[in-house]
């Protein structure tokens, strides 16, 4: 079952329009999964419940489909974390699925096997609107309150229910507004805590777009800045080094040649992608 909160019952519409800066950022992969799909029907990815809650939170989403970069990059994005996820699944048929910071995806319409198990674990004001418009699927299927910039973020979590299962972690549009030393405890907990062989997909900016948002069509229009980013190729091991890099992708080089050659020549200069998407295990 979802968390209750303890506070007043709100509609959706009230509580979407007072999350703060941050949480405020998971309108844009809601957007980018209830509209990609006819905007890049080859990235289609079939969200079953996208549209209707971007509808229920009053949201039209003309404001997101304009910034089309990002669309394309939210549903490139969602097939990767799937893509290893379900591969995952194969290996471990009863994996348990870490959201943290879930925001208002809906993960587990795709990787519920019949003995699998999700948690989705987000800030309060999030998971309050989940409680109405994504309640939890079925008896496998967890929410919890989650505060990463807590110390004790790993207690907040039903560890009853995860057990010593196989664990697959998501970290999507999270660890970017996080500070450093936030990003390295984050890392340095889940490889304290989680058993061999579990593993871990997250995006993440290259250091040198940290800060002002204000290059980026849709986040700009949310007020978040970006605070973490990767400055070469060893930092995510320089800051947890029981960690191994299984595979990167570069999430914008395929929308067009120009980004493909503007996208490579930033990766030769700088020794890491501007934005990619990233698997790890722990070793």
């Amino acid at each position: 079952m979802a968390p209750s909160t303890g506070a007043a019952r709100a509609s959706p519409l009230t509580l979407a329009t007072g999350l703060a800066t941050v949480p405020s950022t998971l309108r844009i992969p809601l957007a980018g999964r209830a509209m990609g799909d006819a905007m890049f029907p080859h990235l289609a990815i079939h969200d079953g419940y996208a549209a209707s809650v971007l509808q229920a939170i009053g949201d039209d989403g003309s404001r997101w489909s304009q910034d089309r970069h990002s669309i394309w990059g939210v549903l490139v994005r969602t097939r990767f974390i799937l893509d290893k996820a379900q591969a995952f699944l194969q290996q471990h048929p009863d994996a348990v699925f870490l959201n943290l910071g879930c925001g208002l995806s809906q993960y587990f319409q795709w990787l519920d096997n019949g003995s699998s198990l999700m948690v989705d674990a987000d800030l309060p004001e999030v998971m309050q609107l989940r409680e109405q418009l994504l309640p939890c699927i079925n008896e496998r299927h967890h929410c919890a309150l989650l505060d990463l910039t807590a110390s004790d973020w790993w207690q907040q979590l039903p560890l009853e229910q995860i057990g010593t299962r196989p664990v697959f972690v998501m970290l999507e549009g999270v660890t970017m507004y996080l500070e450093p030393e936030q990003v390295q405890h984050l890392l340095h907990t889940l490889a304290t805590h989680l058993p061999i062989g579990s593993q871990m997909v997250m995006d993440a900016f290259s250091q040198l777009a940290c800060g002002s948002t204000y290059w980026h069509p849709s986040l700009r229009q949310t007020g978040a800045s970006l605070r973490w980013g990767l400055a070469h190729a060893g930092s995510l091991q320089g800051m947890e080094g029981r960690l191994k890099q299984l595979d990167c992708k570069d999430v914008m080089a395929g929308y067009d040649w120009t980004l493909a050659m503007a996208m490579g020549g930033f990766t030769m200069l700088s020794g890491v992608p501007f934005y990619a998407m990233y698997q790890l295990s722990w070793e």
